[in-house]
């Protein structure tokens, strides 16, 4: 039996390294901040808290952390809940993109609700939720204040991404193709262990809808830093010091090298723990201003509602679309 040649062995070698790689960047489903990153943040929420809240929030930190993804799972059932994370906003001028006005019925009567569904309605969305949490606490419905305080979260982080406030949403536009993934997904995984998560207690917040588009601007202001400072340390590099190889879930795939992610959150300057540390205390605020608006509910004597049946049906099925992997809308590599 003949030995395979030795340039055949390398082309072998050369394509089962490729081709996990290019599966990993384009099939990998959209996670803003990705999973781990997005649990991280609602869990710590928990404990910005005031003590009549922060017993019950305690007691059931498991859910609140694990269903921190399900407006994400959400993205493979329905085409509608893509533009509930994002809004891209430079579609609208300069900023600080005075042209889009702050309020909703305002907003479609100038642009129409097809196009701001188009660009994304992510700070809007965060006013629906809130009001939903609010009622869900005059309720006292425990069920739906779970459920409502884990996504709430989920969509407030969102907002705090730069590049959930861009059209330029991935460095497709620049050439910066996996960008949104490195920033959100692949520098917290290295290096969030070591942030500085102490971010005070939550307050509340007598204006909702100005502290939101105060920290989607806060978010649209940082884009170029993201943008560029990648660019700068790509130019920098060999393409051997920018992308490694690792083993995950016994596949190997093509990451961000350990090194050059270290340089690029240097040059970034604390961003990414910065709008991750906001995003909590954030978090914690509305949580905290639903309940105080509601009339400060006892938590301690909250109604067992059981699911409906097509609650039920609805959480298996999404369940079952997000395990087909088929996402809907737009699309974020996550790394």
């Amino acid at each position: 039996m003949k030995k395979p040649s030795f340039k055949l062995v390398i082309i072998l070698l050369l394509l089962a390294m490729a081709l996990p790689a290019v599966l990993y960047f384009t099939h990998q489903p959209a996670n803003a901040w990705g999973f781990w990153a997005h649990k991280r943040i609602n869990r710590l929420a928990v404990f910005t808290l005031p003590p009549e809240m922060i017993v019950f929030y305690k007691k059931h930190l498991e859910f609140i952390t694990e269903h921190a993804v399900d407006p994400d799972k959400r993205r493979y059932a329905t085409v509608d809940e893509a533009p509930r994370h994002f809004i891209d906003i430079d579609r609208y001028g300069a900023y600080p993109f005075e042209e889009l006005p702050r309020n909703w019925n305002e907003a479609v009567a100038k642009y129409t609700e097809d196009t701001l569904k188009a660009h994304g309605i992510v700070p809007w969305h965060i006013e629906v939720m809130l009001a939903r949490l609010t009622n869900a606490f005059k309720e006292r419905n425990e069920n739906r204040i779970l459920r409502l305080s884990a996504e709430l979260g989920h969509y407030i982080a969102d907002a705090h991404v730069p590049l959930h406030t861009s059209s330029n949403y991935n460095g497709q536009k620049t050439n910066q193709q996996g960008i949104h993934g490195f920033w959100e997904s692949r520098i917290p995984e290295l290096f969030a262990e070591n942030y500085d998560y102490w971010v005070g207690k939550a307050r509340f917040v007598s204006k909702p809808s100005d502290n939101i588009w105060t920290f989607v601007l806060q978010s649209a202001a940082a884009v170029d830093s993201v943008l560029n400072f990648e660019r700068e340390l790509t130019f920098s590099v060999n393409t051997d010091e920018k992308y490694c190889y690792e083993t995950r879930a016994q596949t190997i795939v093509q990451t961000y090298c350990e090194g050059f992610s270290e340089q690029y959150a240097n040059m970034l300057d604390g961003m990414v723990e910065r709008r991750m540390r906001d995003a909590v205390l954030s978090i914690g605020s509305f949580w905290y201003t639903a309940w105080v608006k509601a009339g400060q509910p006892d938590l301690n004597n909250l109604q067992q509602i059981p699911l409906t049946a097509q609650e039920e049906q609805e959480q298996k099925e999404l369940e079952q679309m997000f395990q087909k992997g088929e996402i809907k809308g737009r699309e974020h590599p996550n790394h």
